[in-house]
């Protein structure tokens, strides 16, 4: 009996050792990838905010929306469905023709980055209307 007293008293340490540094090391593993993924999913959705440009102010153009659109393609990859919503519904507005009416094109794209604000920190208290685009133009 003093042997498998001896036995338990000497696996159950070993044991626990082994299972902990386990859990440490999967925890740690799990970790990192979460922190790769949402800074890849910040870099991209910077990038889709850079190309927004193209729908706002005197700085919308045709290029920048290209380039814009090819970003979108993209971003189902990674945004999550609330941004992809709000993609979605600055591009309906695009599609009805014509140049959309700026105080939905502003609140379209005031709602896309409230998505990935939202996406990328859990939540926020700022609405469309916090964001604010202000065009630079050189004027020569």
């Amino acid at each position: 009996m003093e042997y498998v007293t001896v036995i338990i008293k000497t696996l159950v340490p070993v044991f626990t050792l082994i299972l902990g540094s386990a859990l440490t090391y999967y925890y740690a593993v799990e970790s990192k990838k979460g922190e790769a993924a949402l800074k890849h999913k910040e870099e991209q959705y910077s990038k889709l905010l850079v190309k927004l440009q193209g729908f706002v102010g005197q700085t919308a153009n045709s290029k920048t929306k290209r380039e814009f659109f090819e970003e979108q393609y993209k971003a189902w990859l990674y945004c999550s469905d609330e941004v992809i919503e709000a993609i979605n519904h600055m591009v309906s507005l695009v599609r009805e023709g014509g140049t959309p009416d700026p105080v939905k094109g502003k609140k379209a794209v005031g709602n896309i980055v409230v998505a990935m604000r939202k996406d990328l920190y859990g939540k926020t208290k700022l609405d469309h209307e916090a964001f604010e685009y202000i065009d630079v133009i050189d004027r020569k």
